[in-house]
């Protein structure tokens, strides 16, 4: 006589797909973003501040057009520079220090997951930064060329990307208190002279030449052209493609997970 046998329930799971341990990680790297005080005030509350400045105001000059139409563009564009430069090379430079960035690397995360996590992270809270400065932008009178938002979103998508791999660059070659201190310097210049809030035809002459080649210049001229002239600026594009070539190569190269 034969005892019939329980059948055995397996305690073993399956892994996680390379997509969810990316979205995963980029959830992570989104709430840490958004609950980091100082971080949020430079990705939101400044430009929002810096919006309703320059429509309130008459200074700096803005050059032709309507000046909310023009100044909301380049608030965008510095939320872009806030989220993909500022916040992910502070972040990613202080995680470096604390050797989080040491012990993801050999998860099944993996490096290009992390990079990709990072990525999509700073993707979703430009999608909340842009909707918060369209919204007030809308509410303050602007009016964009409609025609133009697919040029527009074009241009946040390959600023982000040239300005994470900045980011990458910075912060995994130089220590934390060296990139905090680099992080907010370049922040700050490229808010008055990087033609961002003011546009690069309205700065000073050698300075106005110098800015064309940055991609903070590239990334605003592009956005302005897009949602106020309803065209693609193939110049502009072609200035923020060239930084995220470069920099891209250069942080695979020498970016370091040690500090």
């Amino acid at each position: 006589m034969t005892t019939p046998t329980t059948p055995r329930t397996s305690t073993t799971s399956r892994a996680a797909t390379p997509r969810r341990r990316v979205l995963a990680q980029a959830a992570f790297e989104v709430g840490s973003l958004l609950r980091n005080g100082e971080q949020l005030l430079v990705s939101l509350v400044l430009p929002a501040m810096a919006l309703v400045g320059l429509s309130l105001t008459s200074s700096p000059s803005l050059g032709p057009g309507t000046r909310i139409d023009v100044a909301t563009p380049g608030v965008i564009g510095l939320c872009v520079i806030s989220a993909a430069f500022t916040a992910q090379a502070i972040s990613t430079g202080f995680d470096r220090r604390y050797a989080v960035l040491r012990y993801l690397g050999v998860t099944p995360l993996g490096r290009s997951g992390l990079v990709a996590a990072k990525v999509l992270a700073t993707l979703a809270v430009e999608v909340v930064q842009v909707g918060v400065i369209a919204a007030l932008g809308l509410v303050l009178g602007w009016r964009p060329d409609v025609s133009g938002i697919a040029y527009a979103v074009l241009f946040v998508v390959v600023g982000t990307w040239a300005f994470v791999a900045l980011a990458l660059l910075l912060a995994g070659t130089l220590r934390a208190e060296a990139v905090l201190a680099i992080a907010n310097l370049v922040w700050v210049l490229l808010l008055g002279l990087g033609g961002v809030i003011v546009p690069r035809t309205e700065l000073p002459a050698g300075v106005s030449h110098v800015a064309a080649y940055l991609p903070s210049a590239g990334l605003a001229d592009g956005l302005r052209s897009a949602l106020v002239d309803g065209q693609l600026n193939l110049a502009a594009l072609g200035v923020v493609l060239a930084w995220g070539v470069v920099a891209t190569a250069l942080a695979a190269r020498l970016f370091r997970f040690d500090d």
